[in-house]
């Protein structure tokens, strides 16, 4: 095989290591033709029928406790005295995810103890998943034991007793993003078949594409499937290894890679390894027309509305504008940001060229986050759709939470989904 080709078959192993995953969020007008992504290389909605769920018994055993009190100014948690604080279990060590399992159904003791029984799993949580009409949007979410979950999420969010005890009385957590662009208040009732919750915090908790989190509780009185998911910490192993291991116990579930481990093969004794820097072929980028192209096409957008969720031809998010401008240059592009981000290799700000793609992390839950996404226009500008309330416009670029810039690859970009 051509040197050229092993690189770019490396690169598209190493473009999928960064992936996060998370589904376009979308008006129910939108969602009749959406397919929701709760894994990376998700092609079907596990549990479609939750959209239309009618006639479900709203348990009013929180009626005593709905006395809202305003959020608190300048905090992410929504104030409440719901319950007492050791309505929840004090944190303990904080376990890093790596896997996130998604079953057609519920997962049996025995599927779960093959899980645990894999070389270098050191913990596996238990969790409810699917995709939920919240507040007017399709929502990706988790049924969880707050007591327990909450040491797989972000550092911040893990420790905040008042946020686990909000979902612990029957609230729900949603994405930093899905409350800023997506219009839910904090402290606010949204409406959901089946209930009323309110929105008891901001947390990306970190696990790609979900942007919602209740109790188990709360999620059986959504209609979530219960004990259909699986997060799965093992720091000692491969991620990608362990994943095609999962594959073969969990036949039909769909896995995603969220932290991935990635293990180096060992050195020979006495040899030292030389630094590899690896090259990207010019096949293995977008071509001059194509980058024209995409250029082209995501400037006859310019004064288009920025919608949540959108992707064209008249409204954009900030990366469904990328996903179809680039599609008008033959380049399929997955749909959401964080997978945007692993398309091609990085380069330097001072590297960039018309066409390549600049990345941030601004969410202040998970500051790991990526969040946002525009299209290089040269000369220090930038191409985006901004946020709600803008439009897609060409502006100087934004220096602040700048992550990173990426030169897309269509062969890696058609991979990543």
């Amino acid at each position: 095989m051509p040197d050229g080709r092993l690189r770019v078959g490396h690169l598209l192993k190493e473009a999928r290591q960064d992936l996060a995953f998370r589904p376009r969020l979308r008006r129910p007008q939108f969602a009749r033709r959406a397919i929701p992504v709760i894994g990376v290389a998700l092609a079907v909605v596990l549990i479609t029928d939750l959209l239309v769920l009618a006639g479900l018994d709203v348990v009013q055993e929180r009626a005593a406790l709905d006395v809202r009190i305003p959020p608190v100014a300048g905090d992410y948690v929504a104030a409440s005295g719901q319950l007492p604080t050791n309505a929840v279990a004090p944190l303990g060590k904080l376990s890093r995810p790596h896997l996130f399992v998604v079953a057609p159904k519920t997962l049996t003791p025995g599927q779960v103890g093959k899980v645990r029984g894999q070389k270098g799993v050191r913990s596996v949580e238990i969790a409810d998943a699917a995709d939920v009409n919240l507040g007017g949007w399709r929502v990706p979410t988790m049924g969880v034991d707050p007591s327990t979950f909450r040491k797989f999420t972000p550092k911040t969010t893990a420790a905040s007793d008042e946020l686990w005890t909000n979902v612990a009385a029957g609230d729900v957590v949603v994405s930093y993003e899905l409350g800023q662009e997506g219009g839910l208040k904090l402290g606010d009732d949204v409406r959901s078949p089946g209930a009323e919750l309110r929105v008891g915090a901001y947390a990306t908790v970190g696990m790609g594409s979900i942007h919602a989190v209740v109790s188990h509780d709360t999620a059986t009185r959504l209609g979530l499937p219960h004990g259909n998911a699986m997060v799965v910490s093992a720091p000692s192993v491969d991620s990608a290894k362990l994943r095609k291991a999962l594959l073969k116990v969990l036949p039909g579930s769909q896995i995603a890679t969220i932290n991935p481990v990635v293990i180096a093969p060992p050195r020979q004794r006495g040899i030292a390894r030389p630094q590899q820097v690896v090259q990207w072929p010019a096949s293995a980028l977008m071509t001059s027309p194509q980058t024209q192209t995409a250029l082209q096409a995501a400037a006859s957008k310019l004064g288009s509305p920025y919608v949540w969720g959108a992707e064209g031809p008249n409204t954009f998010d900030c990366s469904g504008l990328v996903q179809w401008a680039f599609a008008q240059a033959g380049i399929k592009m997955p749909r959401v940001t964080n997978q945007q981000w692993a398309t091609g290799p990085q380069v330097s700000l001072a590297q960039a060229q018309p066409g390549d793609l600049l990345f941030w992390r601004s969410d202040p839950t998970n500051p790991g986050y990526i969040s946002h996404v525009a299209i290089y226009w040269g000369d220090g500008k930038m191409l985006h759709s901004p946020r709600t309330g803008d439009v897609v416009k060409i502006v100087p670029i934004n220096m602040r939470n700048l992550a990173g810039v990426v030169r897309v690859s269509p062969q890696v970009a058609a991979r990543v989904r």
